[in-house]
């Protein structure tokens, strides 16, 4: 069972951030959830919302905005209580003052570059952010560097647009990819899937409803990914139902819960 930090140690550090990502990778952490969206000047930054308004000190869309712009925007005061929560809930630890890892925009690039520098195999699990003005541009970039950084190998691609995993089976044919599902749709619940989509990723609120799911879609021959599973009765469900990975915000209890 993986342990996916959604958005990098989100639940403890500014989500999306160098020091969410390396927080992660310190408590063991198999793979790190990131969200992709291109600036105007076509770098792949990792960002969740369209508009930056939500996680920064600025205001605008991120499709419009070029690195540089975002550069000088501070991604972190807006979760500045500076509080480290351990496996248990409790506070270990207290940031004195923000520091750059903790502030400044991420780059794919600079995550793929602390991914393969780790001492051990960390894995990413990519998500396309869509619609988006760039088509299939986004596609395009996300595969393109991953090949340079000799990272494809370690990447799998989320979406909830059957579109973006067209896309990238075109690109990259034997690249993972899951279809992100806030419901499941019907002609999906007998655990089938769309062509070369080998893993199912429901919400844990799917879970909660229909928790036969995930032998349906097992038995179907797929892997079950789900998220976002922070609460303890929720990482007891997933637990229980044998998913094959748990997307968190907090890495560190759900690898305490199962014993890693």
């Amino acid at each position: 069972m993986q342990v996916v930090a959604h958005r990098g140690a989100s639940g403890e550090q500014p989500e999306h951030t160098l020091a969410a990502y390396t927080q992660a990778i310190d408590a063991g952490a198999d793979a790190l959830e990131c969200d992709v969206r291109l600036t105007r000047d076509g770098h792949l930054i990792c960002v969740h919302d369209r508009r930056v308004d939500r996680t920064s000190n600025g205001r605008g869309v991120v499709s419009t905005l070029e690195l540089a712009d975002l550069a000088d925007l501070d991604f972190g005061s807006w979760k500045d209580s500076g509080e480290i929560e351990d496996a248990d809930g409790l506070i270990t630890e207290r940031w004195e003052e923000p520091d750059q890892d903790r502030s400044r925009v991420l780059t794919l690039e600079v995550l793929l570059e602390a991914v393969m520098s780790a001492d051990r195999r960390v894995e990413l699990a990519i998500e396309t952010k869509h619609p988006t003005r760039y088509a299939g541009l986004v596609e395009r970039e996300l595969v393109g560097m991953l090949r340079r950084m000799g990272a494809l190998d370690r990447a799998r691609v989320m979406s909830f647009a059957p579109t973006s995993l067209r896309r990238i089976h075109f690109l990259a044919p034997t690249a993972p990819t899951v279809l992100l599902m806030e419901r499941v749709p019907r002609r999906y619940r007998d655990g089938t899937l769309p062509s070369r989509v080998g893993i199912a990723g429901p919400s844990i609120e799917v879970l909660r409803q229909h928790p036969a799911y995930v032998a349906r879609a097992q038995a179907a021959g797929h892997q079950v990914h789900v998220w976002t599973v922070d609460e303890p009765e929720d990482i007891e469900l997933a637990v229980s139902l044998g998913v094959d990975a748990i997307i968190t915000n907090h890495p560190a209890r759900v690898l305490a819960r199962i014993a890693r």
